[in-house]
């Protein structure tokens, strides 16, 4: 049983946006706990398990690279499989990363050397196109016009789904690991093997601030507004901080012995009002923070998957829903985790 208490999210209510126009309402009586909570349910997108995918801003479909059986997309209300895509005839794509853009209409794959940009309500290809670099990371813009590139070759590039070409390109010292923008695609941050994770206006093409980790640094999230930039590195540290000035205005909780044994967060999205985080975790664990009390915390646990013998799950994806209290979140096991707030209520 979960420890009860009354300390956890009273200031969620009508507070975390889950949608362009819906507010989440909720009656807590519940707390944060000294367990996680168990995900509601779940649905099965792969048989074995998922290199890597992503969820849409909605919570509503999923992209889900398997490693048996190439990229397929689903919509999660029911957890039906709408369409199989694939770079090259006849042959499964092993996905490298994959995005979304901020309204759903568009989706964008990618191998290590290839892009393609799906028409999500026809399933249809639009563009394919070589990659200038051995991809690591994508972001895709609004409207599926543009593409922010993390690649191996030091650079992050701002490329041209539609119409093909490099517009800006971001240089690092070592290979870029995530990249991030924000719902306007003015703003992008990078996060770099040389341990660094920087801010950029790709506006005026211009560098606005460095933040220096002690280690490489594997995943940066931007807020929707472009104001707030998680960075998280291995072994070191996650933090929060202004993409205009880098002052840090939050370090998470996470503790140092942890952190040591390479506990990090391996996906993050920000509510759309920056006053929520929820973030997937190596160790099976989802967990949501409330920005101005990091110490108050709801967290799930996701348990593993057995075959012949149990492997774990990381979180390659999370996502908040529309309907209030719940969110979801895409594990490498092949499973996608509904989660769910107790005690909440629709108004």
């Amino acid at each position: 049983m979960h420890r009860l208490a009354k300390t956890f999210f009273h200031s969620l209510i009508a507070r975390l946006r889950l949608s362009a126009s819906a507010f989440l309402l909720i009656s807590v009586t519940t707390a944060c706990s000294n367990s996680a909570l168990d995900p509601t349910s779940h649905i099965t997108v792969a048989k074995g398990g998922v290199y890597a995918g992503a969820i849409d801003e909605q919570g509503k479909f999923a992209v889900v690279g398997s490693i048996h059986h190439g990229v397929s997309y689903w919509r999660l209300s029911d957890g039906e499989r709408l369409y199989d895509w694939q770079h090259a005839q006849g042959t499964d794509t092993t996905l490298a990363a994959a995005d979304f853009s901020p309204e759903s209409a568009w989706a964008l794959t990618a191998d290590k050397n290839t892009l393609a940009l799906w028409n999500t309500g026809t399933g249809e290809g639009l563009r394919y196109w070589q990659a200038p670099g051995e991809i690591l990371s994508v972001q895709l813009s609004k409207d599926g016009d543009r593409a922010l590139l993390g690649l191996s070759d030091n650079t992050a590039v701002l490329f041209d789904v539609k119409r093909g070409g490099i517009l800006r390109t971001l240089r690092h010292n070592s290979p870029v690991r995530s990249v991030a923008l924000d719902a306007s695609g003015d703003l992008a941050a990078t996060g770099s093997e040389d341990r660094t994770a920087t801010s950029w206006d790709l506006s005026n093409d211009k560098r606005l601030t460095t933040i220096r980790h002690n280690e490489e640094v594997q995943l940066v999230a931007m807020s929707a507004d472009g104001e707030l930039v998680l960075s998280v590195s291995k072994y070191d540290k996650a933090v929060v901080w202004n993409s205009r000035d880098g002052i840090v205005v939050a370090e998470m909780p996470l503790r140092a012995g942890r952190l040591k044994r390479g506990l990090r967060f391996t996906s993050a999205r920000f509510s759309i009002d920056n006053q929520f985080l929820l973030t997937g975790q190596t160790d099976q664990t989802i967990t949501l923070w409330r920005m101005d009390d990091l110490n108050n915390s709801i967290s799930w646990k996701v348990g593993e998957r057995r075959l012949w013998k149990p492997y774990a799950a990381s979180i390659l994806d999370v996502a908040f829903s529309e309907k209030p209290g719940e969110f979801f979140a895409l594990a490498s096991n092949g499973l996608i985790y509904r989660l769910q707030l107790p005690n909440v209520e629709q108004k």
